[in-house]
């Protein structure tokens, strides 16, 4: 890798001209500033984000250390407690506060919905979600499973078209109830006050009009109702309706970790590129859909006509930005000793400098992202609150460095690892100017809760976790505190993931009790399931269900929360443990081979079931870290994981069999992606909090540099 050198820096050539030469003109810094800045900010903090990994090595040995001497579920636990706080594990809870994060977009603050996470290296994934501020509803119940079948494929199916019609009639019912009837039966004949509908109930609600369509606002949330005429469904209907189009994908994570593999110079490049061109506004992609070629590009704010002037309509999802965390380093950048860089700090200096271009543009620029002039850095695998106040620490130094104001980048906690649950008071205490966002992420935070108490015993089967108390009490008290640390009307607190975008009406029936929990933003896989989750927002005022729970007080206690999950007297049948060891094993195949061989990230990727399931790395944390569990413990031998993860290799191969890209893992397994699962396995015990990241980034570039 050719390199040059900036103030006692060694940059990758590439890396240092895309900086140079696309990223600083147009913004008021130098090279000399930027280079000279995140070399200060490199070295200086080097060592203390190598203290704040060893405190995590450390603690992580006095808890291997104890639950050896006390082996099996904790008996007494108040001791417990004593012994984790004795450690510095749990700190000392402080006085109540109100976090004082000031210069939030609305999509932040007040309007609540579904937020999609996109890796950043995929331009057109990522022009799709910053796009999908506004769906069809017609066209994500007629497309999907929404209805409880799919639509047969042989052009308009006018039955299922009226199925459509109906339902999303019955949802404008309760989301814009008429004065007089239902939508269902309204006519032409019934239009009120020049406008092809008839009258409100609440006459609010409607705020505006462009053309043939009209604009309302519910819950906080947008509904477009479309009279286009020229369409079957339009001159079938009474009304003369041609679409309901809902705001949807209200934010989006522009994402440079768990769902992207970017190990060298050459992956960052990408993915800087691309969130430069989407701050930019410029971001365009060539698409190939259905025969015909167009090139995607952003879509500009819109502007209805209304009774008091102009109404902005935001067209697109506002956009947050994802670093890494403080674990890995990367070999783009050597440090004045040859050390690599610590990721995370490169990635701060660098996303928050391209985030300018978005800060210097006028509010009325109808492709700007914030109009507050903020930069939203979502911050993953943070360990509690000393690491929390670090992040801070950085971001002051990035702001002090470009000369921006203090604050302007607001902080997502991603409330995903067990020391950062027990503290979340506190990690919020620590950000309380910045916190924009606190959220709950249960695939690494289940990863994070085996790896913790992995000398205690054998875990509960993966299937098994979502009921097990200590999850329902980390979903319930980190509403709990986001709302008593006075996020409701400042900051979003989210919900996870839907991990199978092709099972919608699943989704329907399960998803709405997001915004019942009190989270006013919750994490979805596509455009269309954005748009089928919106109506969730309309079913449930999310800020009235955050006062009716502050009104209730606390709920999961401490107790709940640090009880693990151990299987105790559990007595499995050997087809019961093949079938989990399998499962897993089939889990971490299928992720990893695309990761190494192909460099992606995140994908659908078919379960041993075959059904096709939305995979990152988290998932592939909680998989690799509950067989190295059953390892541990005698549950199963290594020669029967070894057996498993060929056969299921086989059964990937299969899968993939129509990818020409693919390469097939048996039957020689030999190939660096074999290597890379079984790494992952039985080396999982060794790596830090049972991370990934270490095994896949180091295959990942055997296999690039091979």
């Amino acid at each position: 890798m050719a390199r040059v050198e900036r103030h006692r820096l060694q940059v990758a050539a590439d890396l240092a001209a895309f900086v140079e030469e696309e990223a600083l003109p147009g913004t008021d810094i130098d090279p000399q500033t930027f280079w000279g800045g995140l070399s200060r900010i490199a070295h200086d903090m080097a060592g203390e984000n190598r203290a704040l990994l060893d405190k995590r090595a450390a603690l992580q040995g006095k808890l291997d250390a104890w639950h050896r001497d006390n082996p099996g579920p904790v008996s007494d636990m108040a001791a417990y407690r004593a012994m984790l706080e004795g450690m510095g594990y749990l700190v000392p809870e402080g006085p109540d506060f109100s976090i004082g994060t000031e210069r939030t977009d609305a999509e932040i603050a007040s309007i609540p919905g579904p937020q999609l996470v996109v890796p950043v290296t995929n331009a057109r994934y990522a022009l799709n979600a910053a796009n999908a501020r506004w769906g069809s509803l017609y066209d994500a119940l007629y497309g999907t499973d929404a209805l409880g079948d799919t639509p047969s494929g042989g052009g308009y199916d006018a039955l299922r078209g009226g199925r459509v019609v109906a339902w999303a009639k019955a949802f404008l019912d309760q989301a814009l109830p008429l004065a007089k009837g239902s939508w269902a039966l309204a006519a032409k004949a019934d239009a009120h006050g020049g406008r092809p509908f008839p009258k409100l109930e609440d006459e609010s609600l409607f705020l505006g009009r462009k053309g043939s369509e009209f604009l309302f606002r519910h819950n906080g949330l947008g509904i477009i109702l479309d009279f286009s005429t020229g369409t079957e469904i339009a001159a079938s209907d009474l009304l003369g309706l041609a679409d309901v189009k809902l705001e949807a994908a209200v934010t989006a994570i522009m994402d440079l970790e768990d769902s992207v593999a970017c190990v060298d110079a050459e992956d960052k490049i990408v993915a800087y590129r691309n969130w430069l061109g989407l701050m930019k506004g410029d971001l365009t992609e060539v698409v190939t859909k259905g025969g015909r070629t167009f090139t995607r590009a952003l879509v500009p704010d819109d502007a209805f006509a209304s009774d008091a002037g102009e109404v902005r309509v935001r067209r697109r999802a506002l956009m947050l930005v994802r670093n890494v965390g403080l674990l890995m380093t990367n070999p783009a950048i050597l440090l004045e000793s040859g050390d690599e860089i610590h990721e995370g700090l490169m990635d701060a200096a660098v996303t928050v400098l391209i985030a300018m271009h978005d800060l210097e543009k006028p509010v009325s620029d109808l492709l700007k992202n914030s109009l507050e002039g903020s930069v939203y850095v979502v911050k993953p695998k943070l360990h509690g609150p000393e690491e929390t106040a670090f992040s801070c620490r950085v971001f002051d130094r990035v702001e002090a460095l470009l000369g921006l104001p203090a604050n302007t980048v607001k902080l997502g906690i991603m409330d995903e690892e067990r020391r950062t649950s027990v503290n979340l008071k506190e990690c919020i205490r620590a950000a309380k100017d910045r916190v924009a966002f606190i959220n709950t992420g249960f695939l690494d935070r289940t990863g994070d809760e085996i790896r913790t108490s992995m000398e205690a015993g054998p875990m509960i089967r993966k299937g098994e976790m979502k009921g097990s108390a200590w999850i329902k009490s980390y979903e319930d008290r980190n509403v709990d505190i986001g709302l008593a640390c006075g996020l409701s009307g400042r900051a979003q607190i989210g919900k996870g993931m839907w991990a199978m975008p092709d099972r919608m009406a699943d989704m329907l029936a399960e998803k709405g009790a997001h915004p019942q929990a009190g989270a006013n933003t919750a994490w979805v896989p596509s455009p269309t399931a954005a748009t089928l989750h919106a109506t969730h927002y309309h079913e449930t005022d999310v800020f009235d269900r955050q006062r009716e729970l502050a009104a209730q007080g606390p709920r999961g206690s401490l107790d709940d929360l640090l009880t693990i999950p151990l299987a105790g007297n559990a007595r499995w049948s050997e087809d019961e443990i093949r079938a989990e060891v399998e499962n897993n094993a089939q889990g971490i195949l299928g992720y990893v081979v695309r990761w190494i061989d192909q460099g992606v990230g995140c994908s659908k990727v078919p379960d041993i079931h075959d059904v096709g399931l939305m995979e990152d790395r988290a998932t592939c944390r909680i998989s690799s870290q509950a067989l190295a569990n059953w390892l541990r413990h005698g549950v199963v031998s290594e020669d029967e994981v070894r057996d498993a993860l060929k056969r299921m290799a086989a059964k990937v191969d299969a899968q993939n069999a129509n990818d020409p890209a693919y390469r097939p893992m048996a039957p020689g397994f030999d190939g660096v992606a074999f290597q890379a699962a079984s790494d992952l396995v039985f080396e999982g015990i060794d790596q830090p909090s049972g991370y990934t990241e270490p095994i896949l980034h180091r295959r990942r570039l055997e296999l690039k540099q091979g």
